[in-house]
């Protein structure tokens, strides 16, 4: 268990399953356009040359990953963005990079002290 009460098994799934899902370009380009707002299907496959099937199919990913939800407004099944998943993957990064910056501030002490 780590201090969330999860367990630390169930974290790293859903770190691979992010991970995973963020590989694909297509749904990076996803990512980024409903960081700026929510959107429906259709709006989100117009910039792409591919069916809304495709498109679909995507966000089903993206959705199975936690990094989108879906809600009901009347006909209308606008996609968001689930930004505690995207916390939790910038804080998974930032373990490792403040390890890395550390040991390069160390490196600099030990270069400046020669």
């Amino acid at each position: 268990m780590n201090e969330n009460g999860a367990d630390d098994d169930d974290a790293d799934v859903r770190l691979d399953r992010a991970f995973l899902a963020l590989a694909d370009p297509v749904r990076r380009r996803l990512v980024a356009r409903l960081s700026r707002g929510p959107a429906t299907v259709n709006e989100l496959a117009e910039p792409f040359a591919i069916t809304k099937q495709a498109v679909s199919k995507h966000i089903q990913v993206l959705e199975g990953a936690g990094l989108i939800t879906r809600t009901r407004d009347g006909q209308r099944r606008p996609c968001h963005l689930a930004p505690s998943a995207l916390e939790s993957l910038t804080a998974w990064i930032d373990t490792y990079r403040l390890m890395a910056e550390r040991q390069f501030r160390q490196l600099d002490a030990v270069l400046e002290q020669i």
